[in-house]
């Protein structure tokens, strides 16, 4: 039958959005997760610190599962020596900010979530606007002072941290509960006055790494949303080329300062 003047034909048409359970349905189908699992995530608010090759994919699997709410935190701009592992930019975006830039990406992948970002550089007054309500950290950071400055943050107000790392082809894990009073965390893992560690644009870095690495740092965010993380802090080492994978738990150290 012809269409009238002014109707488009049905392969214009735009389709209806999709629902939430069709969205979801593959993940709500698992019996970890489940309708209470989802209902779970989707009132969460998760806070990922850098955007860059841990946080963009760390940042695109929670967005597509569904977290309520996602706040982004990045001060630094795309570099086009990004571009080889965060797939969140394009050349067309450098000199942008990378949290907003990110933000718009995930609202467009994700329209029912909400994100929020926040370009400033990381103090002590943005921890306490960021932590107080939140149920995750994320930190994707490149660097052990940051580090150190997000560990002590959520120690002090009891948010579980999922960190990140990647350098060369190696990579790091760690899932540190600081909302329990007797795991351990990060200084107690790593002391500050350490060897200074390398950096990416030194030794370089695999770009399908941190892509594994973040994806596992999403991974192990939605474990703790629903309740199915382990009790115990926990770090990881992770070696592709070896097809190694060394895993132990974190004890409390009594002379740690986040913990005294």
């Amino acid at each position: 039958m012809p269409q009238g003047l002014g109707g488009p034909s049905a392969r214009h048409q735009r389709p209806a959005p999709l629902s939430a359970d069709a969205r979801y349905a593959r993940q709500v189908v698992m019996p970890t997760i489940g309708e209470a699992g989802q209902a779970l995530i989707s009132d969460s608010r998760v806070v990922v610190i850098g955007l860059g090759g841990l946080g963009t994919p760390a940042a695109t699997y929670l967005a597509g599962a569904g977290v309520g709410e996602l706040r982004l935190v990045d001060y630094d701009t795309v570099s086009l020596s990004n571009l080889h592992r965060q797939f969140l930019y394009r050349e067309d975006d450098v000199g942008q900010p990378k949290a907003e830039v990110a933000a718009e990406r995930l609202r467009a992948y994700n329209p029912a979530i909400q994100v929020n970002t926040h370009t400033q550089r990381l103090s002590d007054a943005l921890f306490a606007t960021l932590l107080p309500d939140a149920q995750i950290v994320l930190d994707c950071t490149d660097n052990f002072p940051t580090r150190f400055a997000i560990n002590a943050a959520c120690a002090r107000f009891g948010v579980p941290l999922v960190l990140g790392a990647g350098i060369g082809s190696t990579g790091q894990l760690g899932v540190f509960r600081h909302d329990r009073k007797d795991s351990g965390c990060y200084r107690c893992l790593f002391d500050e006055s350490g060897e200074v560690a390398e950096a990416c644009e030194d030794a370089g870095v695999f770009g399908p790494l941190v892509g594994m690495i973040g994806a596992w740092q999403a991974f192990e965010s939605l474990r703790l949303l629903i309740g199915e993380s382990p009790a115990h802090s926990s770090w990881l080492h992770f070696a592709p080329e070896t097809r190694t994978i060394r895993h132990h738990q974190i004890p409390q150290d009594p002379a740690c300062p986040c913990h005294v």
